[in-house]
């Protein structure tokens, strides 16, 4: 298997020119590792002397959804502690008696719950922990169970409170010994940062409280509202620890190095399990925008920019790392980019 790493590169090197991102971190690969990886651009334009690297940290975003409670949810499910298909009010009494008890883990990580589409914490359930964890798991739904595909933020954030209540643990010690340990993940954490790594953390949007740029902090509100871990962002880790997490997701059932989650988990997730609905999803992924079923690739984004692909047909994966949202909220300049590297990637 060969990858084209001058085209990468020059794609990605165009990207740094158009003010897309200030800088990216990129790598190919597959069960047995990293078989290409590079570098473009800088931390950020204030700091044209740093190189973006690939030790960089960054903000994982969205990625959160898949490192930390994916991953922990299908420990769990290995275990046999956890049934997808059974109504969480059937062994969740703080759910019980509530709207949310008539929807399965199923359906959450199907983004077919009917839960609400937003989680604006703050405006909703005010600044408390407990108060925004009551008020989520209480709220009415938006839709019946099942009806519709309908991403939300939520499905993940209750999802991270799930596998908190049936493992006992906080879900950042939970992903921790079930998932990041095992795999060597040593950089990848919840925030905030201690100042170690967030030296070399690619800062993100502009703080409107103290005009500075993120930078250790996690960019979403949501997340720093609960104190930097809960299921919808928080994470913060670097190219090679991405690297073994998809590798391992390609590695067979009978590899040494097994994590909480497994082969069975990787496979299950990576199939559509939506049926007629649309747009198709499996597990907490989807697959890539422009493929088609014979190529099956899947993909997870996060919103500072961040993204990672796989494809278990071809048994190769890919992780592609910016800063994006240092300069803009707009998407659509990197998703061209984002379309392109994964072409390079998979072809």
């Amino acid at each position: 298997m060969t990858y084209d790493r001058e085209r990468i590169q020059a794609l990605l090197d165009e990207g740094v020119r158009d003010n897309v991102y200030p800088g990216a971190v990129w790598a190919v690969g597959d069960a047995t590792g990293v078989l290409a990886q590079g570098s473009t651009g800088v931390l950020a334009p204030d700091e044209p002397d740093v190189p973006m690297r690939t030790d960089t940290v960054f903000d994982a975003a969205s990625l959160t959804k898949i490192l930390a409670v994916w991953s922990s949810i299908g420990a769990l499910w290995e275990d046999g502690t956890l049934d997808l298909d059974q109504p969480l009010g059937a062994f969740w009494s703080e759910v019980a008696g509530h709207p949310l008890a008539a929807v399965t883990a199923q359906q959450l990580l199907t983004h077919t719950a009917g839960v609400p589409l937003r989680a604006q914490l703050k405006n909703l359930y005010g600044t408390k922990p407990e108060d925004i964890r009551r008020g989520v798991l209480r709220e009415q739904l938006h839709r019946a169970p099942g009806e519709a595909v309908e991403y939300t933020d939520r499905a993940a954030l209750i999802l991270g409170y799930l596998a908190e209540h049936l493992s006992g643990q906080p879900l950042d010690q939970l992903a921790t010994t079930r998932t990041w340990h095992p795999l060597g993940m040593a950089s990848t954490r919840f925030g905030p940062l201690p100042a170690d790594l967030a030296a070399r953390c690619a800062p993100t949007e502009l703080d409107q409280d103290t005009d500075t740029h993120l930078k250790g902090v996690a960019h979403d509100f949501s997340a720093r509202l609960l104190g930097g871990v809960c299921g919808i962002a928080g994470v913060f880790t670097v190219v090679d620890d991405l690297a073994a997490f998809l590798r391992y997701m390609l590695a067979p059932a009978t590899s040494s190095w097994r994590a909480g989650f497994g082969s069975k988990w990787a496979t299950c997730s990576l199939t559509k399990q939506t049926g007629d609905l649309q747009p198709a999803r499996g597990l907490f992924w989807h697959p890539a925008p422009g493929t088609t079923a014979e190529e099956e690739v899947w993909v997870h984004y996060g919103f500072t920019g961040t993204g990672m692909w796989i494809s278990p047909i071809d048994g190769r994966w890919a992780v592609l790392l910016t800063n994006k949202l240092y300069y803009s909220r707009d998407r659509e300049p990197l998703n061209g980019v984002r379309n392109a590297f994964r072409k390079l990637a998979f072809t």
